[in-house]
């Protein structure tokens, strides 16, 4: 089994997407988890492009252990002693050199013949070699160069001493076969080949990165650069979870290849990156989107609920995903609906459940999603009552900037009015410690959420939220124009379904 390395440069390619800028404490946080996730090189930077950059690489190059640590350089020797200075601290070092090769860049950018490409090409290889040992050359643009010079450059540099050679997909312009069999005439053109490990670097404008990565796998690379949710450049790069999974869960294609990582930490990872730049992962994104392994349409939840894989390809633990996959709404069906009641705790009779399922589809006519609190309240009002045991009487709160929050409640308990007071990280915690402290009961807060319910300056505010209590869950919900009136009273509610069960 051969293995396939996973270059991640989320830290390099993945920042240069308009708006993720990365600062240096960012950046060592998310290489910790890349480390932790067992990626094989971490392009943790582009020194040269300024100090503060140079001195976050070689924060990472201090820090991280494991992962082989890469700075990338133009092919210029300024770039590339930059690069040194900041991945010299790794104990596995890596320069990464890159320079055009197709006729536009050539023509247009560079305003260099084929000669002095390749005298260049040679050069910066040679001069980052006597620095570091471990050296990756890109033709930058290779999909788009001429396929003679390609392999001309790709020998030569090989021969200067690179270790990897990378064929980057620039611009997303080709296709999976293209690419495939670019990779395959590069392993049949280039005599010294069996020097180096063939890399592939692909960008998503044309929606093909991924595929265009296996594509190359198939053909012979042994190396994908990729990004943490496919961030980067323009449309981005190629998601390095997709590739992973799609490896992992088409072993009947991938026979003889694997990665090394640890899928269980995809998640999070996903999770980490998009909090720090700011990019929400599309609820629909394969593997680590929201919806991924979510099923609404009742005829997909009764498979699901039947047997996974009649509708899932690949199991959530296996990247991490936590939470229920049944999404209630308008399309699910008795099934999926009975599985969540009894979830909450509710064992219905088929009566029961006909009154409840008439009542669901009437809400999930007006609500997108269902949640476990609208459940509850419908099965309150169609089969148990709860009777108040405690009830809220009055509440004041003591809270400002520069002031601890306190909060004095006064319940009602069989005739009989009892108080408290308390303080708190904020007016809401205060007023439920208060009121812990009038009940005796320890509530542990699991969810808590917020949402006006009208329009308005003064819109009425509804809380959700679920309590955790003398073994037993419940959800609960209060409302008001005010929000943490709404909170006491939600609390209490919940307080007086655990009293009642």
């Amino acid at each position: 089994m051969e293995k396939i390395i996973i270059f991640d440069t989320t830290l390099r390619d993945g920042e240069q997407a308009p708006g993720a800028s990365l600062n240096p404490a960012e950046k060592l946080e998310i290489a910790h988890t890349l480390a932790d996730l067992g990626v094989d090189v971490i392009e943790a930077g582009f020194p040269i492009s300024s100090k503060g950059e140079l001195e976050s690489v070689q924060q990472i190059a201090k820090a991280i252990k494991g992962p082989v640590i890469c700075g990338l350089a133009r092919a210029i020797k300024a770039d590339i002693d930059a690069a040194q200075e900041a991945v010299k601290y790794s104990k596995r070092p890596r320069i990464h050199v890159f320079l055009a090769t197709s006729k536009i860049h050539m023509q247009y950018k560079l305003k260099k013949a084929e000669d002095e490409i390749l005298r260049l090409a040679v050069e910066s290889v040679k001069y980052a070699k006597r620095f570091c040992p471990d050296i990756e050359f890109s033709p930058e643009d290779a999909s788009r160069t001429e396929k003679d010079f390609l392999f001309k450059v790709v020998e030569a540099v090989i021969d200067a001493g690179a270790t990897t050679v990378n064929i980057p997909d620039t611009v997303g312009y080709a296709e999976p076969e293209e690419f495939g069999n670019l990779i395959g005439a590069i392993r049949e053109n280039v005599p010294n080949i069996n020097k180096a490990i063939i890399s592939a670097h692909c960008h998503n404008d044309l929606g093909l990165a991924v595929a265009n990565s296996l594509a190359a796998i198939k053909n012979g690379a042994r190396q994908v650069e990729c990004t943490i949710n496919g961030i980067g450049e323009r449309a981005g790069n190629a998601s390095m979870e997709e590739i992973v999974m799609s490896i992992k869960t088409r072993k009947d294609l991938f026979t003889d290849v694997e990665t090394q990582i640890k899928t269980a930490g995809i998640y999070k990872a996903s999770r980490l990156v998009s909090k720090l730049t700011g990019f929400v992962v599309a609820p629909n994104k394969a593997i680590v989107g929201g919806n991924a392994f979510r099923h609404e349409s009742g005829i997909h939840q009764d498979g699901v609920l039947k047997e996974r894989s009649t509708y899932e390809i690949i199991k959530p633990e296996d990247v991490g995903f936590t939470g229920t996959g049944i999404v209630l709404g308008k399309h699910s069906g008795r099934h999926a609906l009975a599985e969540r009641l009894k979830e909450l705790g509710f064992i219905l009779n088929a009566e029961q459940l006909n009154k409840i399922n008439e009542r669901f589809k009437i809400l999930a006519d007006k609500k997108k999603n269902i949640f476990d609190d609208d459940l509850v309240s419908i099965v309150e009002d169609e089969i148990r009552i709860i009777k108040p045991i405690w009830k809220l009487e009055s509440f004041a709160i003591n809270s400002g900037t520069n002031v601890v929050p306190t909060a004095e409640v006064t319940l009602k308990y069989k005739n009989k009015i009892q108080s408290a007071k308390s303080s708190g990280d904020g007016p809401v915690d205060a007023c439920f410690k208060a009121i812990d402290k009038i009940t005796a009961i320890k509530g542990e807060l699991q969810d808590y959420r917020i949402e006006a319910v009208t329009k308005g300056k003064d819109a009425l505010g509804e809380v959700g939220l679920k309590l955790k209590a003398k073994g037993k869950v419940v959800t609960a919900r209060g409302s008001s124009t005010d929000i943490i009136e709404a909170s006491v009273r939600a609390y209490i509610n919940a307080l007086n379904k655990i009293e009642s069960l």
